[in-house]
């Protein structure tokens, strides 16, 4: 009978898909309208940038196999 291996010391790896819910989680963090770039403001820019943060961690997570 074929056994798949124990993919317990990967699941820390799971952990990291907290940090995006955590960070967007308390808008006074970033609501600010200062930096801006190139005419965005601050609360918009960033949480965009967490969109593409978000979806590279998910994708660290699936190939590492967690």
């Amino acid at each position: 009978m074929v056994t798949r291996p124990e993919k317990k010391s990967r699941r820390w790896f799971l952990l990291l898909l907290i940090i995006p819910f955590i960070v967007l989680l308390w808008p006074p963090f970033y609501s600010f309208s200062e930096p801006s770039l190139i005419g965005i403001p601050f609360f918009y820019w960033f949480q965009m940038l967490w969109i593409i943060l978000t979806s590279i961690i998910t994708a660290v997570v699936y190939f590492v196999g967690a």
